[in-house]
């Protein structure tokens, strides 16, 4: 850390955060801002601040009842913090060995003003309890900022019922709609009226924007562990404001998680960047954390003893790491009265036995538990579990969005962290970075995957919108045959879906292949990387995937329902000759999966030109001649 920092007593005038390589500009008036990219502007005015109502605490305390939903009209600027970050840090695992976190960062100190609220009443002094802090941190990737309640001598209470943060747009501005983080997305303006394709209410995070010139646009969430979750509303035409799910009580000291803008004249630049949304979470605990094994993982579909060792002797033939046994194992998921601490009664196994038998294959067991089990026995679980020599708990059907539950929900992943199992949340879940800070909590769903089966479309669309904000249980299928793609499409996944546990032939029994020499892809594509490069694309149309491991690259491309010529550059290769393995579909095998297998030898920099069918893709592996 450059020690930069400053206290310093200013006038009440507009203050600026500048990005280190000078092309973000954040411009704060009073409760106002503004962001500039690349000397454009790509967000107008708009608004900061909170509501609150603290009028049971006031009444509590005797102090006069002021204004409470504008809580932050009459804040004052006392004075401001600048410092300036360079740091490099290397996760757990990831999609980049190293992340760099370089930031300069503008703290702004506001306390309440004196009409009428600085009133001393029974001897308190509400200028000593109401302050604000607006935090803003300018990265070369975007801009961040926030809302800080600094510590008082009373750890002051707070009641937030909403915030006032809203984001303004150039008129013209279109958004890829989604209203739930399963659903299906529609590009739509911003516009209260009523449009082709439905109004629009409240919108996922992130949120991916395209402005009248061109530019992309993304907003996202960051670090939030125990607040309500933020959506996008249209207060406006061209104006969203961050819609709290609920209400969120706090005391001092608290921060309210990040609200993100980043911005791109190409799309996949706002894939390159994403790893922003990790550098906003705090890091990990200095502890023991190689019991966290990223890997593949095998749904075993039939629930008997036979139906899982099956799935076990498969894993290991196959070389996959997990077999997962879902939702049934301890009976009916939805009821109260499940135990998940036993084997249902209908079933033909023990989980010990279950466990040993995977322990000498060298698979590790993860089990499906739904949120109903988990609030009511979590402290009986975990023990147990890891007694048993569980790996990891596939939460089901989380509550989300509350603040208790989001609270809830994260102090469970801590718990399992004391006790060695890791974790995939599903259902409607979506991450805010915090695999940062939780590195056992390896992947989530909160995505509209393969088992409602999308089109090639919404394929090509998900690497600029919900993995912008990290991993996602796709939960990739291959020969099930309500799949709409072609085998090329969804081999191609492997690369371009990043999630450090990646299921594999979801629906499918054990050895559903026959042998295929595609599927050597699958085998040798790791779950975690040490490079990744967004090399191409556009969002809904297609998506080109670099990633590297060791010294070998795995690249993916997918399109969307038309056919596509592309032309994959190399120019990110280091200098030499590279063995290339293409697999790529071809209608005219007539073969089982129709995709063909075939070797080049490419010089780096040279580009290899593919043709992809429609709603098809092409996965290829590289490795250098030396």
């Amino acid at each position: 850390m450059l020690p930069l920092c400053m206290l310093t007593c200013l006038p009440l005038s507009a203050q600026q955060v500048t990005s280190p390589d000078g092309r973000y500009v954040m411009t704060i008036e009073g409760m106002s801002f503004s962001i500039s990219f690349g000397g454009k502007t790509i967000v107008e005015k708009s608004q900061l601040g909170v509501n609150i109502d603290n009028r049971l605490f006031e009444s509590a305390l005797a102090v006069p009842r002021g204004i409470h939903e504008n809580w932050c009209a009459d804040l004052e600027l006392k004075g401001e913090e600048r410092t300036t970050v360079d740091t490099i840090w290397a996760p757990l695992y990831g999609e980049n060995a190293r992340i760099r976190d370089h930031y300069n960062q503008l703290v702004l100190h506001y306390e309440k003003g004196s009409n009428g609220q600085g009133t001393v009443a029974d001897g308190y002094d509400k200028r000593k309890y109401y302050a604000m802090d607006i935090v803003v941190r300018a990265y070369d990737e975007g801009i961040a900022f926030r809302y800080h309640f600094p510590e008082t001598a009373n750890s002051l209470f707070l009641h937030i019922t909403g915030e006032r943060t809203t984001f303004h747009m150039p008129q013209g501005t279109m958004g890829w709609y989604e209203e739930w983080a399963q659903g299906p997305y529609t590009r739509r303006p911003l516009t209260t009226r009523e449009t082709v394709d439905g109004t629009w209410y409240e919108s996922e995070r992130p949120l991916l924007l395209q402005l009248p010139t061109g530019e992309y646009v993304a907003l996202l969430e960051a670090a939030m562990k125990d607040y309500a979750r933020g959506k996008f509303r249209l207060k406006a035409d061209n104006e969203l404001q961050v819609a709290m799910y609920g209400c969120a009580d706090i005391i001092s000291p608290y921060h309210t998680p990040w609200r993100v803008v980043m911005a791109a004249e190409r799309a996949v630049d706002l894939i390159n960047h994403k790893e922003l949304v990790l550098n906003l979470n705090a890091e990990r605990k200095n502890a023991d954390w190689s019991w966290v094994r990223p890997g593949k993982a095998f749904r075993s579909s039939k629930l008997t003893r036979e139906g899982i060792m099956r799935s076990i002797d498969y894993c290991k033939d196959f070389g996959f790491d997990y077999v997962e046994l879902d939702a049934g194992w301890y009976g009916p998921e939805g009821k109260v009265e499940s135990d998940a601490t036993t084997v249902a009664e209908t079933r033909d196994f023990s989980m010990p036995d279950i466990c040993a038998y995977a322990k000498s294959k060298g698979i590790g067991v993860w089990v499906y538990v739904n949120q109903r089990a988990l609030f009511r026995q979590l402290d009986q679980l975990l023990p147990l579990y890891r007694q048993w020599g569980i790996s990891g708990i596939k939460f089901g059907f989380v509550q989300i969005g509350s603040q208790q539950w989001s609270t809830w929900l994260h102090q469970a992943v801590e718990k399992c962290a004391e006790y060695g199992i890791m974790i995939d949340i599903h259902d409607e879940y979506r991450p805010t970075g915090l695999s940062r800070t939780y590195p056992h909590l390896l992947t989530q769903e909160g995505i509209r995957g393969n088992e409602e089966m999308p089109d090639a479309d919404h394929n090509t669309l998900l690497p600029f919108t919900r993995y912008l904000c990290g991993p996602a249980d796709y939960t990739l299928c291959y020969f099930n045959n309500r799949v709409k793609n072609t085998k090329g499409h969804q081999l191609a996944m492997a690369a371009v879906y990043y999630s450090p546990l990646q299921f594999y032939f979801w629906y499918d029994s054990p050895y559903v292949d026959k042998g295929e020499a595609e599927l050597k892809f699958w085998k040798d594509c790791p779950t975690t990387f040490d490079e990744s490069i967004a090399l191409d694309g556009q969002p809904g149309e297609y998506i080109i995937q670099a990633r590297r491991s060791g010294d070998t690259w795995f690249v993916g491309a997918m399109t969307n329902h038309e056919a596509r010529t592309v032309s994959i550059a190399t120019d990110f290769l280091p200098k030499g000759k590279y063995q290339v393995e293409i697999y790529n579909d071809d209608p005219s095998l007539g073969t089982r999966t129709n995709v063909k297998s075939s070797s080049i030898i490419v010089k780096a920099g040279k580009p290899i030109v593919l043709q992809l069918q429609p709603r098809g893709g092409a996965a290829l592996r590289l490795v250098r001649i030396k």
